[in-house]
């Protein structure tokens, strides 16, 4: 029998990393953006994995980067899918919280957990265990998984090579930062040697990064304000990827319909949302998660624009039927 082997893929955004156990029993961690579905397929085809052959998909969380490809390998191959108890159960009944995806605007297709995962749980691969580790701060069913034979870390959202996960306060509660903190002491007992987050590169010094992280949280402690910058920045940069950047005439009515707009306008900044618009766009071109180009505001960061007409879709969680999916 073949050795198994650990595969990371490193995308671009809109999708999130994924990571391939490569075993008797093949797990697929998180699956991409809802856009990026063929790739998601085609990527995991060329290190000798069908589709129909996954065992599990397990998502770290539930935003849309994490787990678009979903809806595709359940609906096409039957695959079971693993998640957290609590988003288990948000995205079960069609919560139209789930996956933050209204509140977002993020376009999400329906799917199903179909095993809830706990804090210590174990998943064989055949010839590995997976710890599951409950690692919340980023969501509040954040997972991380923990391999101790080769001592590898998949970590999701919660810290990357070079930065941290941007933080939900008004969605997953305004104790994430102190819940992310508590997160990765519990990661930083453990002996790793190599870790794999959602986004960027792998970590060869995973320690390095859980502290480097840790530093960046504790000092956003007393600056509470930076957690609001990191993550209004985080969120619309997104938007501008998976809408392949907005006219300048567009971004006042559209940031004005948006939940995340109206929440951190109000209640972080103390502004009326009209008076937040400009202030955004400035720091997101001071800060260079943005730019323009002519009249168009295009994020910096490389990405593949998803195809318009799988956009035009915009399907999200309230428009979910459950009868549809659930058994």
């Amino acid at each position: 029998m073949k050795k198994s082997s650990i595969i990371f893929f490193e995308r671009k955004f809109p999708s999130a990393n994924m990571i391939l156990i490569k075993d008797q029993l093949p797990i697929l961690i998180d699956t991409g953006f809802g856009s990026d579905a063929k790739d998601t397929e085609q990527l995991i085809k060329e290190v000798g994995v069908s589709p129909e052959e996954l065992h599990l998909i397990v998502n770290t969380h539930y935003h849309s980067d994490h787990v678009g490809g979903n809806f595709k390998l359940q609906k096409n191959y039957g695959v079971t899918i693993a998640a957290h108890k609590w988003e288990a159960d948000l995205i079960n009944y069609c919560d139209p919280e789930a996956c933050c995806a209204e509140w977002l605007d993020q376009p999400v297709e329906p799917y199903r957990v179909d095993t809830k995962l706990s804090d210590n749980d174990e998943i064989n691969t055949g010839s590995k265990t997976l710890k599951v580790l409950h690692t919340p701060g980023h969501t509040l069913g954040h997972l991380s998984l923990y391999e101790p034979t080769e001592e590898i870390l998949i970590c999701g959202d919660l810290f990357h090579k070079n930065d941290i996960g941007w933080l939900n306060i008004f969605r997953e509660g305004v104790s994430s930062l102190q819940r992310s903190i508590e997160s990765l002491d519990r990661l930083s007992t453990l002996r790793i040697q190599q870790a794999y987050s959602g986004h960027g590169p792998q970590m060869e010094d995973p320690l390095a990064a859980i502290d480097a992280a840790r530093e960046r949280f504790e000092k956003w402690l007393k600056m509470p304000e930076k957690i609001s910058w990191h993550a209004c920045k985080r969120i619309f940069a997104f938007t501008l990827i998976i809408k392949n950047g907005l006219a300048k005439e567009e971004i006042d009515n559209y940031l004005l319909k948006c939940g995340w707009f109206q929440d951190f306008a109000r209640y972080s900044f103390q502004l009326q949302p009209e008076e937040f618009i400009q202030i955004l766009l400035d720091e997101m071109i001071r800060s260079g998660a943005a730019s323009w180009h002519n009249n168009l505001l295009i994020a910096t960061t490389p990405y593949i624009a998803p195809q318009q007409k799988w956009m035009n879709r915009t399907i999200k969680p309230i428009e979910w039927e459950p009868q549809d999916f659930l058994k």
